[in-house]
């Protein structure tokens, strides 16, 4: 399920479930939610999580006490329906992380400046 910036997820009672291109499906939000952008993002992340072999097993079990407005917002942003999904995702999203920020920084002013570029 990929949906451009203006986009929303249809407000149907038993809610959507967006799939992943192996089939694992993340349910999201029952109401009608204004989705940034974000449902493209879950997809990727999900099927990224998957393919690196980091959703095969499930036993773990986390829990703690978090703000119900950040869990509001994080399901609005994600169109991400249940906890369980949420958490998923959030997780898969740092334990992907590429580092690509720090890497490009360390890169800053490592290129000589006087290198043709062929413009």
């Amino acid at each position: 399920m990929v949906m451009g910036k203006h986009q929303f997820l249809s407000g149907a009672k038993s809610g959507k479930t967006a799939h992943t291109k192996s089939g694992r499906s993340v349910r999201t939000a029952k109401t009608t939610e204004r989705v940034t952008g974000h449902a493209g993002q879950v997809e990727a992340v999900m099927a990224a999580a998957e393919r690196s072999g980091l959703l095969e097993e499930k036993s773990g079990r986390i829990g703690g006490r978090v703000s119900p407005a950040l869990v509001k917002r994080a399901k609005a942003l994600t169109g991400i329906d249940t906890d369980t999904d949420l958490i998923e995702f959030a997780l898969a999203n740092v334990a992907l992380e590429d580092g690509f920020a720090e890497c490009f920084k360390a890169a800053r002013g490592k290129v000589d400046p006087d290198i043709q570029l062929g413009f």
